[in-house]
């Protein structure tokens, strides 16, 4: 009894996917379930790349250039009548939130939205108050590969993203204005108020959101410019585990005392983060549908196969060769096809993840440019990621469809009946 695939059943196995010029069909159904698996597992991968870099790519835009936790407080009624939601004890907090466990740094903050204006040109931002020792602390801001100017003179000026430079049109060492409609208090009243500020340094934090619309003014700077003198409208907590960040709530609550509200990073890209996650699903399924389809080529292929090997499979069966012999014969040109084809679609997706600027340039050129708007996606480019864990799904579901629809026209070859086989030769 020969052992399961022996040399001779890869040996016939190879004749038959080498098929001669009048089994023509057969040689380009071969071929056309090559490139179909090859098709399928590329766009696969590329796309399971691509879906893993824009999701690191946003989470770490936010973690990179945004507080992990938010500290805010509940509102009370001030003497004037007004509602007070500012942090009075901003210092003795802060210390406190540096005390729990997990926590890297705890800066108060002061926030407000101006109007920021250069000669005739203007542009609504959003100040972040903060000392310079906590704003060097963001990753993607004093980062000084993507900034301009010189972030060590950030308590003489002002810093300012690269979307409301390009708006403003200013440069380092321009003068720009911030004009507040809460300014002044006077007998008559509140009046605007309007500071001029040298840029000192522009940041790109890589969100388009955050370049456009954000500005860091020196916390003493910031009280001063919007009557926040001794208090801090929130205070912005890092942790050394930003993906267990929910599991912090609970002891940075117990710490900030009894008025404190507490919001994630997740709690304000929740949304988002979960539709990445509804539509990386979807994608994958749909995907998933075009290796099916392609490896339903194989049957196809196979199934002329064993059509026009009628004649051979009875004169092998008389010979002696079993009915597993038969259906290892057939399963091995139906895999040996799904394999190459992976091999290939799996080379092809890597180096497309590898290689995403220049591919996509290339694509960018041919569609007459503007194909990425970043005021759209939020992010500057098309980014990609290659995962272990995506790549060995791809080969899986590749293999594993491959070798399940062989399966069928094999069983059918090896249970063919060789005197049916021979009876009209």
């Amino acid at each position: 009894m020969t052992p399961p695939f022996a040399a001779f059943e890869w040996m016939i196995a190879w004749r038959y996917l080498r098929a001669r010029k009048a089994e023509g069909g057969v040689s380009v159904m071969t071929w056309i379930s090559l490139v179909g698996i090859t098709l399928a597992v590329f766009a696969l991968i590329a796309t399971l790349a691509v879906r893993s870099g824009f999701r690191a790519e946003f989470v770490d835009t936010i973690l990179g250039a945004n507080a992990h936790v938010t500290i805010y407080q509940t509102g009370v009624v001030a003497e004037n009548g007004k509602l007070d939601r500012t942090i009075h004890d901003y210092e003795a907090m802060a210390e406190r939130l540096r005390n729990v466990p997990g926590v890297t740094r705890a800066a108060p903050l002061v926030k407000g939205q101006v109007m920021a204006n250069m000669r005739s040109r203007n542009a609504g931002v959003e100040v972040f108050g903060i000392r310079h020792e906590n704003l060097l602390q963001l990753p993607r801001i004093a980062d000084p590969e993507t900034g301009e100017g010189d972030i060590n003179r950030f308590n003489e000026g002002i810093a300012i993203g690269s979307g409301v430079a390009r708006e403003l049109g200013a440069s380092v060492g321009d003068r720009i204005k911030i004009i507040s409609p809460n300014g002044v208090r006077t007998a008559f009243g509140t009046s605007p108020r309007v500071n001029a500020y040298e840029v000192v340094y522009i940041f790109s934090a890589g969100r388009y959101d955050i370049d456009r619309t954000r500005v860091y003014l020196p916390f003493a700077e910031a009280q001063s410019f919007f009557n926040r003198d001794g208090v801090a409208d929130e205070i912005e907590v890092m942790v050394d585990q930003a993906e267990q960040v929910n599991s912090m709530a609970v002891p940075l609550m117990q710490a900030g005392g009894d008025r404190v509200l507490v919001w994630t990073w997740e709690d304000a890209s929740g949304g988002f983060l979960r539709a990445l996650e509804v539509e990386d699903n979807v994608m994958f399924i749909i995907l998933s549908i075009l290796v099916l389809i392609a490896a339903m080529n194989i049957v196809s292929g196979l199934i002329m196969l064993v059509k026009n090997k009628g004649r051979d499979i009875g004169i092998l069966r008389t010979m002696g060769l079993t009915e597993g012999s038969v259906l290892r014969i057939f399963f091995i040109c139906g895999a040996f096809t799904g394999l190459i084809g992976t091999i290939l679609g799996v080379t092809l997706g890597c180096l497309c993840a590898i290689y995403i600027d220049p591919v996509f340039g290339f694509v960018n050129m041919i569609m007459g440019g503007g194909t990425w708007d970043p005021a759209i996606r939020g992010i500057y480019h098309l980014p990609a990621r290659l995962e272990l864990m995506d790549v060995l799904s791809a080969v899986g579901l590749s293999l594993g469809l491959s070798f399940v629809v062989t399966i069928f026209p094999a069983r059918r070859a090896a249970r063919m009946n060789p005197v049916e086989a021979l009876r009209y030769e």
